[in-house]
């Protein structure tokens, strides 16, 4: 069972990159922060180098490679030469070497699973998986990793000869379904990924003002004193086991709001609720009655 403490990052996905709100998480002690090379029309790591570049080193950095401008839309791809053009290209727009490159959404550029094409796909993995390994072992970040929304494809794609990721990122959360949250675990296990390696995403399901968190109370997964934190928050604490995890990147542009999530993290976890949960459901995705 992991023991460490529950870590925050501040994504910035939909994020203006505002000043104030990256000193705001520097005194609320939130020292890293995720963004992406496609993240406000691929120019999120140089507005961070314009706008707030000398808080940066103060930051523990992430970024995602995978997708690429090609004229009003982005297209996905895993070629290894763009994948390792992407990671200098990060470098050189903010200014410093990411700590960590995520491979962003690899299942986007996978062909459709079959038996004729998965060594195909294990072999498009693999090469792409190398490529980051590569800028790593070349000082162009300090690690990497894989980000991906529906991990579910990669399960299988797992061989022996693929470099294995330092971090992966899954989405997070009450709203996550069932096959996510499994192969979330599949991969963790298959990786041999311990504290600090697994981290979350997008824990509100996009939006705190989906009408969802009316209806729900997430604090029925808590225990003891933590019955009084507020739904949102409770939802933000439970979002720590749904998959496990210790590490949480969630996006706002309001410090007040990210206050909120940070205090929530005070909160206990009830685990038999929890596994309750997830037995219901894996039932419900079996067609089972619950």
């Amino acid at each position: 069972m992991r023991g460490a403490h529950p870590r925050v990052v501040l994504g910035l996905h939909r994020s203006r990159h505002e000043r104030r709100l990256l000193t705001a998480a520097l005194d609320l002690g939130v020292t890293a922060i995720d963004t992406s090379t496609n993240y406000i029309s691929f120019r999120s790591h140089e507005i961070l180098a314009r706008t707030v570049g000398d808080l940066l080193p103060k930051f523990t950095l992430s970024t995602k490679v995978g997708y690429f401008p090609r004229r009003d839309r982005a297209e996905h791809s895993l070629d290894p030469v763009r994948l390792c053009g992407a990671v200098e290209q990060a470098a050189r727009e903010l200014r410093r070497e990411p700590d960590v490159v995520f491979l962003h959404n690899p299942e986007h550029s996978l062909q459709e699973a079959s038996s004729e094409t998965v060594p195909h796909n294990m072999d498009v993995l693999a090469q792409a998986c190398a490529a980051l390994d590569d800028a790593t072992a070349r000082g162009l970040c300090g690690a990497w990793g894989i980000a991906s929304w529906d991990p579910s494809p990669l399960q299988t794609l797992i061989g022996t000869t693929m470099p294995r990721p330092s971090v992966l990122m899954v989405r997070a959360g009450l709203l996550v379904g069932s096959r996510t949250l499994d192969a979330a675990d599949s991969l963790t296990a298959a990786w041999g990924m311990s504290d600090g390696m697994v981290w979350g995403m997008s824990p509100f399901g996009g939006s705190t003002g989906t009408p969802v968190w009316d209806r729900i109370d997430p604090r029925v997964f808590l225990v003891g004193d933590s019955a009084g934190l507020s739904r949102l928050q409770a939802a933000f604490r439970a979002a720590y086991h749904l998959p496990r995890i210790d590490v949480l990147a969630v996006g706002t542009d309001d410090p007040a709001h990210l206050g909120e999530l940070i205090g929530a993290l005070a909160g206990e976890v009830d685990e038999r609720a929890i596994h309750e949960y997830r037995n219901l459901l894996r039932d419900r995705s079996r067609g089972q009655p619950v």
